[in-house]
């Protein structure tokens, strides 16, 4: 008989031998506006030493109750969060913006109802299309950090305008290019933007599931918002609301013309992993491992539009 892994999980958890007690997530709010806090992820890879917690949070204090813009990882990570916000604004969690399909965005929502949690039509459908293959990527990754985790879709489908908490407005902007759908926010009554993961800031930017052309044009679209500081998806605030977003364009544009070039140059993979990175990028987290990865995400693509087949007449 083989055993799934959840199975085993369980079986695990049942047995008399006492195991050490997995650590707990570290959930720190640090107020960036009034009524509004970021909690920090990792500026690292997903990795057992952090859980998976390497996404950025936000928790808005409404009238109408919390809101929460992404939920984490996993149900431990939900459920530690939804009693960290709660305890700061003595409401309950009345809505769960999930800004795009990535699963260190939104596999906290098993901690959740899914009636209160909100996403766009195109990260729904993603979810439920890819939601598992990604679930079960980080249950190998994280083992017992995602212990009792299953995928669950927001049940409320956004279209943009705006949503009003009671008095507070949420400027809702879909967009699209880091995935196939992009949802940034904006507090009307403060001015934060906050971006999810169209933006990084001195962390290099991720590109499993990334349309650059469609990036840029989101990247525009946000620097045109009138918008005050930026809670970026990865990385630290960026208080003047603009610097990430050229952080993020730079580097995209780096990344596609220096490909583009080694699939020119007839660099195969592995050597296209080791271009040198530019000295304005030292001070980014995780670039050297984001290059690598980028290379994997986009570089067949790349081959297959600038190399001609020889085995055709054409």
């Amino acid at each position: 008989m083989i055993l799934s892994r959840r199975t085993l999980l369980a079986g695990l958890a049942a047995a008399p031998v006492v195991a050490r007690a997995a650590p707990d997530y570290g959930i720190s709010p640090l107020a960036v506006a009034d009524g509004i806090w970021m909690v920090r992820g990792a500026d690292a890879p997903i990795e057992p030493a952090n859980g998976g917690a390497i996404a950025n949070i936000a928790i808005i204090d409404t009238p109408a109750g919390t809101v929460l813009c992404d939920c984490g990882p996993s149900l431990r990570y939900g459920l530690a969060l939804k009693a960290a916000a709660e305890a700061l604004t003595a409401k309950p969690v009345v809505r769960v913006y999930i800004t795009h399909l990535h699963p260190d965005h939104g596999l906290g929502l098993a901690a959740f109802d899914p009636a209160i949690a909100a996403a766009l039509p195109g990260t729904i459908s993603a979810l439920q299309a890819q939601g598992q293959g990604f679930s079960d990527a980080m249950y190998r990754i994280l083992g017992d950090w995602m212990r009792g985790t299953d995928i669950l879709l927001p049940r409320v489908a956004l279209s943009g305008g705006e949503e009003d908490l009671g008095g507070r407005k949420i400027r809702l902007l879909p967009l699209a290019g880091h995935s196939g759908a992009d949802l940034a926010l904006v507090d009307e009554r403060t001015g934060l933007m906050i971006a999810g993961d169209l933006v990084f800031h001195d962390r290099a930017p991720s590109t499993p599931t990334a349309d650059l052309a469609a990036w840029r044009t989101s990247l525009d679209r946000l620097k045109a918002q009138p918008h005050g500081a930026l809670l970026p998806g990865h990385g630290p605030l960026d208080p003047g609301g603009t610097a990430a977003i050229d952080q993020t364009r730079d580097w995209i544009d780096w990344l596609e013309d220096s490909l583009t070039n080694a699939v020119r140059a007839g660099l195969d993979m592995v050597e296209a992993g080791q271009l040198p990175i530019p000295d304005r990028f030292s001070a980014m987290a995780a670039a050297r491992y984001e290059l690598q990865r980028s290379v994997s995400h986009l570089y067949p693509g790349l081959e297959a539009q600038l190399l001609p087949r020889i085995d055709t007449n054409d």
